[in-house]
């Protein structure tokens, strides 16, 4: 078993990248390669979680490749103390990665909501 972990820290990416604002970012790939272009397609997707950037404190990726496809994994935890664990599997990286984002998004606002709420 292949495992390669990119963490963020060890980059060199600009310090006003959208990545810099979320206190802990790590991807980690499972028999997959991380590349540059899946790496940078995280970073682009990245701006949707940008509104609750104070509220998140680690966002952890996994991104496994299984023989017909892949499965992406994410876990968040929020400063106020809850966590979350989300996944999604798809024939397409990039198109998981979208999905992923989507649920990923819906999930931070309702949490978000939430906590305001209280």
């Amino acid at each position: 078993m292949v495992n390669k972990s990119v963490n963020r820290k060890k980059n060199n990416e600009s310090k006003d990248h959208v990545s810099d604002r979320f206190m802990n970012l790590e991807l980690t790939g499972v028999h997959q390669d991380i590349t540059d272009d899946i790496r940078n397609y995280f970073n682009k997707k990245l701006h949707r979680l940008e509104f609750a950037a104070g509220y998140l404190i680690d966002l952890l990726f996994k991104v496994i490749k299984e023989k017909h496809g892949y499965k992406l994994e994410a876990t968040i935890n929020f400063q106020w103390g809850s966590s979350a664990y989300i996944h999604v599997s798809g024939f397409e990286i990039y198109e998981s990665i979208d999905k992923l984002f989507d649920k990923l998004e819906l999930k931070v606002k309702k949490e978000k909501n939430k906590v305001q709420q209280r």
